[in-house]
């Protein structure tokens, strides 16, 4: 399905804390993963990942992809001219076709725009400072300040380097700032999505994650706003951090979905990818 993003000086997501913080996890995960795939042989190049369908060749094409739209979206929003381009957007069909369309593009090739892809967008990130964290830039919830681009960024990348890793034997990095914003803005995401969609609910999402221990709230209502905290809350998760990023981001089932009455809170990522 096509997403419906909000664009507008309303953002859909609001995360506390500080807005640069962001930038060390998403620079090292990215540069960690340019490294990794750089050591490739032919095999594990073809090795197919946990996408269905596509090989971990295929998820870097994706990457390469990724890495020039959040540089360009970024670069826009600095200059005041955020981005509308997810406007027409599907989530499945797009990223498909652009895969479909490397297939004539040799694997060193395929490594030399990622990690010319991934400096560029690293680059960028460490130039920013200040108020810049807090402008807006386009993300697929919609309009959002670059900071909670910047975490759906990092988001993204640290789901598809285990997606190419794990299937390979390979252990992936588990970074406890990495994780803890993954956490954070995939809880929201689901949400974001579902009010974008034309949703009309209300209710908080609690969080209570272990290894980093992490106390996350979720409130919902025109918006998502993060906070760390505990709440009484219409739906609680707890468990491993990294197990409840893998299950939000539809890796594997939730041990315990929770409320009935509450699944529209977590529904909004699995109906995005809806065909």
């Amino acid at each position: 399905m096509l997403l419906s993003p909000r664009y507008g000086r309303d953002p859909v997501i609001t995360l506390d804390g500080s807005p640069g913080a962001i930038a060390g996890p998403a620079i090292a995960q990215r540069r960690r993963l340019a490294a990794v795939v750089a050591s490739f042989n032919d095999e594990q190049w073809a090795h197919p990942s946990r996408c269905a369908g596509w090989s971990g060749r295929d998820v870097i094409v994706h990457l390469e992809s990724t890495n020039t739209f959040w540089t360009y979206s970024i670069a826009s929003g600095l200059r005041g001219e955020p981005t509308q381009f997810l406007a027409n957007f599907d989530p499945v069909a797009s990223p498909a076709q652009l895969v479909a369309g490397s297939n004539d593009v040799s694997t060193n090739e395929v490594l030399d725009r990622f990690i010319s892809s991934t400096e560029s967008l690293v680059e960028l990130l460490a130039s920013l400072d200040g108020d810049d964290w807090s402008t807006q830039a386009e993300a697929p919830p919609g309009h959002l300040s670059i900071s909670a681009v910047a975490h759906h960024a990092l988001w993204d990348s640290w789901v598809h380097e285990r997606d190419i890793l794990l299937p390979l034997g390979m252990v992936a990095a588990e970074d406890d700032d990495e994780i803890a914003a993954c956490l954070r803005y995939v809880a929201a995401l689901a949400p974001a999505l579902a009010i974008n969609s034309g949703i009309n609910d209300a209710g908080t999402l609690a969080i209570s994650a272990t290894e980093p221990d992490l106390s996350i709230l979720v409130e919902i209502s025109d918006r998502v706003v993060v906070r760390a905290g505990t709440a009484d809350a219409e739906l609680r998760l707890t468990g491993d951090a990294v197990d409840l990023i893998e299950a939000l981001s539809l890796r594997r089932q939730l041990d315990d979905p929770g409320a009935a009455g509450s699944s529209w809170m977590l529904s909004g990522l699995s109906e995005a990818f809806d065909r």
